[in-house]
Parts: structure tokens; C-alpha cells; sequence
């Protein structure tokens, strides 16, 4: 039998914003519901699941949606070492005390 996924409540959350943060940006821009699904390559219905934040549409299709906008750019940056603090500090912990020089 195949176990169901759950999709956790904060990453409901997270979802929900984006897709009503490309809603109102497509808004923004004056981009009419079809124009914009066309452009992504994706029907109307997929769309309104994209700005209704549903987790069943891929992370590729979102991504498409953001280029249309303009605002893929930040898209590569969500899982950047430099916005990473909990990995940098367990790298931190990894590194040596002390360097020994070895003599030859």
C-alpha cells in the first residue's frame, strides 16, 4: 500500500505566500490569467493552483511562474551557504583547534 504524504504546516504556509506573492506581482504587472499561463506553459487551472499555493504543482513550474515575472533571481539564493547560518556554525564546529606545521 502507498503511504500518503502529509506536506507540513509551515510549508503550507510558505506556499500559500508565494503563490499570493505571484499573484499580486502577475497583478502588478497587468498580466491577464491566460497570458500568463500561456507564457509559463501551463493551463489556467494550473495556474490558479500555483497562486493558491498548492503543493502538488512542481517546484519547476513555481520556478517558470517566478521567471515570467522577472523574479527568478532570488530563487537561486534560497539555499545559499551565505543564508545558512545553522550550517555554517555546525561547519564551524568541524574545523580543527590548532595547525601543525609538519617539519620535513
Amino acid at each position: 500500500m502507498k503511504q500518503k504524504l502529509t506536506t507540513p504546516i509551515p510549508v503550507k504556509k510558505a506556499l500559500k505566500k508565494l503563490g499570493k506573492d505571484i499573484k499580486e506581482a502577475r497583478l502588478r504587472r497587468r498580466i491577464p490569467v491566460a497570458l500568463m499561463a500561456e507564457r509559463v506553459g501551463i493551463s489556467r487551472v494550473t495556474l490558479k493552483s500555483i497562486e493558491d499555493g498548492q503543493p502538488t504543482v512542481s517546484m519547476g513550474i513555481y520556478a517558470t511562474a517566478l521567471y515570467v515575472l522577472g523574479m527568478l533571481d532570488r530563487l537561486k539564493d534560497v539555499a545559499d551557504i551565505a543564508f545558512d547560518a545553522v550550517g555554517q556554525a555546525l561547519s564551524s564546529e568541524e574545523l580543527p583547534k590548532r595547525i601543525v606545521l609538519k617539519k620535513e
